[in-house]
């Protein structure tokens, strides 16, 4: 394993108590050079998480508080003109190394909107002129699934941009006793410093996607999972092309967190259920047959032939 992605979780878990799974999981998904939306219940850490794993990293940290009321320009920045003519780009929220888009589902859908080039292309466009975002870049966005008043369902498009969907979950009676020893202490995300430089991501992520190899094997088996989502009467919208590139992309970085340089199908296991899962649409069937989105996907990965490698 690179020691600076033990660095970088452990300084996370300074903070976050108890969620190494999803810590883990918020680092590949930074590696694979990816996004995450953050679902859960009020409280359980949400923003936290996303503000440590920026805080961990000397970049430029950007948080907007998303409400019906925020505007495109509000992310993506204006144009502006000066008093002798000359116009000038004046940088929005999106403009830095990681974006925490604070409660996602509460903005407009036109504001909405406005992340998909800046998510998918990492790039601002206004006015006829194209902005570049610096690298890395990340959004890390949260949403309350269980309020609907003043809220906008995310599209199907907008989910799709994201890489992964991850959930905090209520901890345990031990971890919840470290954390009130912890708010005691006051360590909190403003407490802990930089243990990582931007130019250490980049080179991490160029180490991902250029220095793990994905044998035919396991190729063949990440496009079979995929396929498996396209082909029952259970999912009424299954994974695209986009979700089967995010797989192959995120088990590249599990196998370099796991300190390999070759893909296994653990790998691919590991992360195919919050990569795919709120990509898909059940139909009736489904929703009938299964409780969630990730229940469906487990039980579809799981129905497919593992290779031997």
């Amino acid at each position: 394993m690179d020691n600076r992605t033990q660095l970088l979780t452990d300084n996370i878990e300074k903070v976050i108590v108890g969620k190494h799974q999803t810590v883990t999981l918020a680092v590949c998904a930074l590696l694979a050079e990816g996004h995450i939306l953050i679902e859960d219940v009020p409280g359980v850490g949400k923003t936290r998480l996303a503000a440590v794993l920026a805080k961990s990293v000397n970049g430029e940290f950007s948080r907007i508080q998303l409400t019906p009321d925020v505007m495109p320009s509000d992310i993506t920045g204006f144009t502006m003109i000066d008093r002798d003519g000359n116009s000038s780009y004046c940088k929005g929220a999106a403009f830095c190394n990681f974006l925490l888009a604070d409660e996602i589902n509460r903005a407009s859908p036109k504001s909405q909107s406005s992340l998909l080039e800046v998510m998918e292309e990492r790039q601002i466009s206004i006015d006829g002129v194209t902005h570049t975002l610096p690298r890395p870049f990340m959004t890390i966005a949260t949403q309350n699934p269980v309020e609907t008043y003043g809220t906008y369902h995310l599209p199907e498009a907008q989910m799709d941009r994201f890489l992964m969907k991850l959930s905090m979950g209520y901890p345990t009676v031990e971890d919840e006793l470290s954390i009130l020893a912890r708010s005691e202490r006051e360590i909190t995300e403003k407490t802990v410093d930089a243990v990582l430089t931007a130019e250490d991501i980049c080179d991490m992520q160029d180490k991902v996607r250029n220095g793990v190899t994905v044998s035919e094997n396991v190729r063949k088996y990440i496009i079979a999972i995929c396929a498996a989502t396209r082909s029952t009467d259970l999912i009424r919208l299954g994974v695209s092309p986009r979700g089967t590139i995010a797989l192959f992309r995120t088990a590249k970085a599990a196998a370099y967190i796991n300190g390999r340089d070759f893909v296994t199908p653990d790998d691919v296991k590991a992360v195919a259920v919050p990569v795919l899962a709120h990509r898909l649409i059940l139909s009736p069937k489904g929703k009938a047959q299964f409780a969630s989105q990730e229940e469906a996907m487990a039980a579809l990965a799981g129905k497919v032939l593992v290779p031997s490698v």
